[in-house]
């Protein structure tokens, strides 16, 4: 396993935690208790998926994920002792793929971990071992799996895996009402949970803001209150 977890926690203890529990499943760890020098060694190196606590005494957690997230697709997992829905619903929205309230089990990290970087993964395998591309265009967007790459009127935009995956997964079914929980399990691969909508919201309303949608009339993927999503 060559994959490596970048993990920002100003709590040694549970920086240390976290490190001893990746690298007992074969990953490298580049480790820091400041937000700066993470940032900067993200800059410089290859790594695989990033581990970021909230409070850090440089730069809030937030921060550092939609600054990483300018420059890497990879995903980003929030560590955050705040419960409050809004404050995970922000790390969603600013790029994070997922997120864990402390205090947590180690062993629910790694497997968070694991299951993030095989949807990574399965997104950006090789152009040569993909499946002929399949491509969907709905007036002037356009979504190729074969390629993983998705334009607006000829304008690339740049999306994460889960991005990618929410919005083919609603492409495909153009035309019909995508519920919360069919497109949370079906993207997600997890059970949906009482929150889980919270979840599947923030990340529509990345996904809508990165196509330059209006929030109060969304041209490509509108809510159906009450009942889901669908792209018309």
């Amino acid at each position: 396993m060559n994959e490596t977890i970048l993990v920002v926690d100003d709590e040694k203890e549970i920086a240390d935690l976290v490190e001893l529990y990746l690298r007992n499943e074969g990953f490298g760890v580049a480790k820091f208790y400041q937000a700066q020098p993470a940032l900067q060694y993200a800059g410089q190196n290859r790594l695989s998926l990033a581990v970021l606590d909230v409070m850090l005494p440089d730069m809030d957690g937030f921060t550092l994920c939609q600054r990483l997230r300018e420059h890497h697709l990879w995903p980003i997992i929030m560590l955050t002792a705040r419960v409050e829905d809004i404050d995970k619903i922000t790390g969603l929205t600013l790029g994070a793929d997922d997120y864990i309230t402390k205090p947590f089990n180690p062993l629910e990290l790694v497997a968070r971990v694991k299951t993030q970087l095989r949807r990574y993964t399965r997104y950006n395998t090789p152009r040569e071992e993909q499946p002929p591309s399949s491509a969907i265009e709905v007036r002037g967007l356009s979504i190729d799996q074969g390629s993983h790459k998705c334009t607006l009127n000829g304008k690339e935009v740049t999306l994460t895996p889960l991005e990618f995956s929410i919005l083919w997964h609603l492409c495909q079914r153009r035309g019909r009402v995508v519920s919360s929980e069919e497109l949370f399990e079906t993207v997600w691969g997890e059970r949906y949970l009482e929150n889980s909508s919270n979840t599947v919201m923030a990340h529509i309303a990345r996904l809508r803001e990165k196509l330059g949608e209006p929030p109060r009339r969304p041209r490509y993927i509108k809510t159906i209150w009450g009942v889901g999503y669908t792209v018309e």
